[in-house]
């Protein structure tokens, strides 16, 4: 295993954990299917708190995924 494989490993890894460290924004495709009452599939939600920093490390560590996974494919 390479370097490049080893932090991919890592990554995936973090992003598996920071996913389901993620809070719920709405109902779900069961809300959307039944037609929930509140349920606005295209409604900005503001994210406060822990889950916007979850969210933040989330999509930062799904970048350096994506880098890293191309450079082990071509390196």
């Amino acid at each position: 295993m390479s370097a490049f494989e080893i932090i991919l490993l890592i990554f995936s890894f973090l992003l598996i954990i920071l996913a389901l460290l993620t809070g719920p924004k709405s109902r779900g495709a069961s809300g959307a299917i039944t037609g929930g009452t509140n349920m606005n599939i295209f409604a900005k939600t503001k994210e406060r708190g822990v889950d916007k920093i979850i969210s933040i490390i989330t999509m930062i560590c799904g970048i350096f995924f994506f880098l890293f996974a191309i450079l082990a494919q071509y390196l």
